[in-house]
């Protein structure tokens, strides 16, 4: 089980990328929402792109799921992240995006921080947690929600940071409750377990976050706030109260590596750049943004209306009138 816990680690990176890319085109193609509204999620369910984004997802998360069933939350949370250089990857060779240098170098640093995170994580059965535990996870998704409302009025990079630190929040809830639940013995156990009920709830309440924090127009900035959010307090709790565990003598490695990776996630948070506008905002003309083709068809037609206008014209009889006016008299 322990080696193909690493195997679930990276088959999870990918899906997770391409979730979010997907997810992403999906975010920009509906309705600017400027609260924190569940039906931006209905919505978004009504594009197939988005259901393609969402299968991805859900796939990733059952491999997250599974890989934490022996790897330290630190890990899984901190390589979740380099879910975003999958995406940066795709984004640049399908839709042509273009990041700045800068933003090339934080994802090369985010890639070695992982791997310092990755030689030094110990793979361990996780601890249980107590009714304490559980309530305070409550309290800390119903404070997300609470603070989410007045985060969706934010725009631009602020909101897609904003709320992305929020969904980040909300994910980190989940593979909480998900590390000791990984553990289960049985599926009735699994089933009547309330961490389950919990890791859906914060789940959803995660999916509605970063949607809106998509919908800000950097996809780069708002998954690596969320990145950032969901490693930190789960890499805490992890280590403190779950048992995860590091391999004697590579504590400072897994230090500096984790540092690292937060580290590049952060800078990704402040030099990344809109990689597209939403689509219901848009303030040049729709010709100007057409392609290629869009633009030939509309001159076509353009052309073929003048030309239907310039034969009824000329099939018209002229209008009577007075005769035209010579000289330079008064007109």
């Amino acid at each position: 089980m322990l080696s193909t816990s690493w195997g679930f680690l990276a088959a999870m990176v990918i899906a997770y990328g391409v979730a979010n890319l997907l997810q992403s085109v999906a975010a920009t193609r509906t309705k600017l929402h400027t609260s924190c509204n569940p039906k931006l999620l209905v919505r978004l369910a009504s594009q197939r792109i988005y259901l393609y984004g969402l299968g991805f997802q859900v796939v990733g998360f059952l491999l997250a799921f599974v890989a934490r069933r022996d790897l330290p939350l630190f890990l899984v949370q901190s390589a979740a992240s380099a879910g975003l250089g999958v995406t940066a990857l795709c984004g640049v060779l399908i839709l042509r995006w273009k990041l700045p240098r800068a933003e090339v170098g934080l994802l090369a640093l985010l890639f070695g921080g992982l791997f310092a995170l990755v030689i030094s994580a110990k793979p361990a059965q996780a601890h249980g947690i107590g009714s304490g535990g559980l309530a305070m996870l409550l309290v800390w998704l119903a404070a997300i929600a609470v603070v989410g409302v007045f985060a969706a009025r934010l725009h631009g990079v602020p909101g897609a940071v904003a709320l992305g630190l929020l969904a980040g929040m909300a994910f980190s809830a989940a593979a909480i409750a998900g590390r000791p639940l990984a553990s289960s013995h049985s599926i009735s156990e699994f089933v009547s377990s309330p961490l389950l009920y919990v890791l859906i709830g914060a789940s959803l309440l995660g999916q509605l976050l970063i949607g809106l924090a998509m919908q800000r127009g950097s996809t780069t900035a708002a998954v690596a706030s969320m990145d950032a959010a969901a490693a930190v307090p789960a890499a805490a709790i992890g280590l403190l109260f779950l048992g995860d565990q590091i391999h004697s003598g590579r504590e400072w490695l897994a230090g500096l590596g984790f540092f690292i990776t937060l580290i590049a996630v952060i800078g990704l948070t402040r030099y990344a750049e809109p990689q597209h506008h939403h689509e219901t905002a848009e303030t040049k003309p729709r010709a100007l943004t057409a392609g290629p083709r869009a633009l030939k068809a509309r001159a076509l037609a353009a052309r073929h209306l003048a030309a239907d206008a310039a034969r009824t014209v000329g099939a018209r009889p002229m209008p009577a009138g007075p005769p035209p006016r010579s000289g330079t008299g008064p007109r």
